[in-house]
């Protein structure tokens, strides 16, 4: 029983396992497995959760949502104030926690509103925003981070890179935000929070930290120790709120990556197909197994790591499971009682297709 918890909780943790489990059949293990995992990303990711964490754990998110959504004054104007709440904070939180904040706070807003397709569509919206948002930054969503890292990309790159298409992106999710009604709504008050500031500076430095990581200005150690002992001395429970799931998969990935790339028929097929295609190739299987594992993956067999970004964040657009945020929306509104989860589907799938055919378009255009 609970195994099968686990495996519905975890699937994409339990996928990679076996994945990485049959390379090793294949590939056994010897000194070449050291080369394998990228230590500096799953430092930076750790580093990374334990900072928002913290900021989540103060709750300055819940206090500055709230303020910005009683001044919406209708339903039109509440989703876009949470569809740019999404975006510009998945920047720097990730599109997990920005989803993880504002999905709920939608469920609550609209408990006594009685418009489900609206309240579907908002949080639709919230999504592709946060998926969106988490483009524009390395710091935004995993696949970033790691392929940031892993090939070196300088910042001017990496914004040349996603800006054109983040524009494009945001001017089209605003323009579907007219798809929703002006009808008078009113959000709820919330407590006034006491700001924590020497917890406050603590994981804004541990932040800090984090991006200049990223940015290649101090080595990841000095992160991983401002990270553990911020929360060993102001809250330790915020250790166990790191998501250890993600960094083992990652890690199974990377032994599954390493292994496969040692297969000469299976190297050779990939850097075969992706040679000039790494946006098509990219965004075409993150449909099938996600842009995290897309990214890592089809790292190994290409050097144009500009292209396999774009393609990958790309493809977080598309089906439910092209990105892990998206199915935290889903499952977060799937456990409202009310939920209509065959409406939001329908809403998911044209709302992200759409998305999916412009981005594509706007990408190879630029790239």
């Amino acid at each position: 029983m609970m195994l099968k918890r686990f495996i519905k909780q975890q699937p994409v943790l339990v996928i990679a396992f076996l994945a990485a489990l049959v390379t090793v059949f294949i590939i056994p293990p010897d000194s070449g497995y050291a080369g394998y995992c990228n230590r500096t990303v799953l430092i930076e990711l750790f580093a990374l959760m334990a900072a928002v964490a913290g900021f989540r754990s103060i709750g300055v998110f819940d206090s500055v949502s709230g303020f910005l959504i009683r001044r919406a004054g209708d339903l039109r104007s509440l989703g876009r104030i949470l569809l740019l709440l999404c975006f510009f904070s998945s920047m720097l939180v990730t599109n997990d926690v920005a989803l993880i904040t504002f999905v709920p706070l939608t469920l609550m807003l609209y408990r006594n509103i009685r418009n489900e397709r609206s309240r579907i569509m908002t949080i639709v919206l919230e999504t592709a925003a946060a998926n969106l948002g988490s483009m524009m930054t390395p710091v935004g969503n995993p696949q970033n981070l790691y392929l940031y890292d892993e090939y070196s990309l300088t910042a001017a790159t990496f914004i040349g890179t996603m800006l054109p298409v983040g524009i494009v992106g945001l001017i089209c999710l605003l323009g579907m935000t007219m798809l929703l009604p002006k009808e008078v709504c009113e959000a709820p008050g919330t407590d006034k929070v006491k700001m924590q500031y020497p917890k406050t500076m603590a994981f804004s430095a541990v932040f800090l930290l984090c991006l200049l990581c990223v940015f290649r200005v101090v080595p990841d150690y000095i992160c991983l120790i401002a990270a553990v002992l911020a929360a060993l001395i102001f809250d330790r429970s915020l250790l166990m709120k790191v998501d250890y799931a993600l960094l083992a998969t990652f890690v199974c990935f990377f032994v599954f990556v390493g292994n496969i790339a040692r297969i000469e028929a299976v190297s050779s097929f990939f850097s075969r197909i992706l040679n000039g295609r790494e946006i098509i190739v990219g965004a075409g299987l993150s449909q099938i197994i996600s842009n995290v594992p897309a990214a890592v993956m089809l790292s190994e067999f290409t050097e144009n790591g500009r292209e396999l970004m774009l393609g990958v964040d790309i493809g977080g657009f598309g089906t439910l499971i092209a990105s892990l945020a998206s199915l935290i929306s889903f499952q977060i509104y799937r456990q409202d009682k009310t939920a209509k989860t065959g409406m939001y589907f329908r809403a998911f799938t044209a709302v992200n297709a759409g998305m999916l055919v412009v981005m594509l378009a706007a990408g190879l255009i630029i790239a």
